[in-house]
């Protein structure tokens, strides 16, 4: 069996085996929880947010989070929109399934450029690691996720760790990162800015691929079909999983959703909650 048939025979096994765990969790565990939702609360400080307006705006996050139940995962959710558009939001999926869930806005092009978002990426995990216990949270348990350009952002700040240091955090603290068909190379946007066209591909400072290291958290690496997916997607997730195995990572997985292109979250978002849910497990 050659290595892209493997790949896409044992995601199909465990995407079944992860959609049954779903299901049968959805039916049993979370019937009776309740939830909260705090909403806008600012992640910059206030000289940061006193100093900027659109900061202000643009730089807050909602927490939602079941008000019973202590030491709970939290998925850490950023929006796509190619670093140009999109608004924080909980995917449908990730309601009421026992985890808290920390939803992000940051700021985009064309009123900033690279690394800003980036930057504020990392802003908000250092927040959420901060203060997700007050919200039953537990932090040796955030888990940074999003789709596309928030796969990007959530590739980058756990890959490269000067981000994080910033705050006196080890990116290395995260338990897991589940970019949804997020780039692997320096992201199209940040070309456009440096005046690349975008069927260039580049890998520099800004490509998560430019990080890959053996120590990183665990990773789940989800894509749309390749057939269907944007240009080239598919194949920069794949190779960069292949250097990851490369310097011998010890917990990657790579799975290929047929049927589906870009727009994969919600078939994607039992996976990832199969994932939380096996991982937080571990200590």
């Amino acid at each position: 069996m050659n290595y892209e048939l493997k790949i896409k025979v044992n995601a199909k096994l465990k995407i079944k085996t992860a959609l049954l765990f779903f299901f049968v969790g959805c039916a049993f565990s979370f019937a009776q929880k309740e939830y909260d939702l705090k909403e806008n609360m600012g992640y910059y400080d206030a000289a940061a947010r006193a100093s900027d307006a659109y900061i202000e705006e643009r730089c807050k996050l909602d927490v939602y989070y079941p008000k019973d139940t202590s030491r709970v995962a939290t998925v850490v959710w950023f929006h796509g929109g190619g670093l140009e558009g999109g608004e924080k939001h909980i995917p449908e999926g990730l309601l009421e399934k026992g985890v808290a869930v920390v939803t992000v806005n940051y700021r985009m092009h064309p009123k900033v450029k690279h690394p800003v978002y980036i930057e504020d990426a990392a802003a908000a995990v250092a927040w959420t690691f901060k203060n997700i216990e007050k919200y039953n949270g537990d932090p040796k348990k955030i888990f940074v996720t999003g789709h596309s350009a928030g796969g990007y952002l959530a590739s980058m700040i756990g890959l490269d760790t000067s981000y994080l240091a910033k705050y006196d955090i080890d990116a290395n603290d995260i338990a897991g990162l589940v970019p949804l068909s997020g780039h692997t190379i320096t992201h199209f946007t940040i070309r456009k800015e440096m005046g690349i066209e975008g069927t260039r591909p580049i890998v520099d400072k800004y490509a998560p691929i430019f990080h890959v290291r053996k120590d990183a958290p665990p990773f789940l690496l989800i894509t749309g079909n390749r057939e269907l997916e944007l240009l080239g997607r598919y194949e920069e997730v794949a190779y960069f999983y292949r250097m990851l195995k490369v310097v011998e990572h010890p917990d990657v997985e790579l799975m290929e959703l047929d049927g589906y292109g870009h727009n994969m979250v919600y078939p994607a978002i039992p996976l990832l909650l199969n994932f939380v849910n096996k991982t937080a497990k571990v200590e």
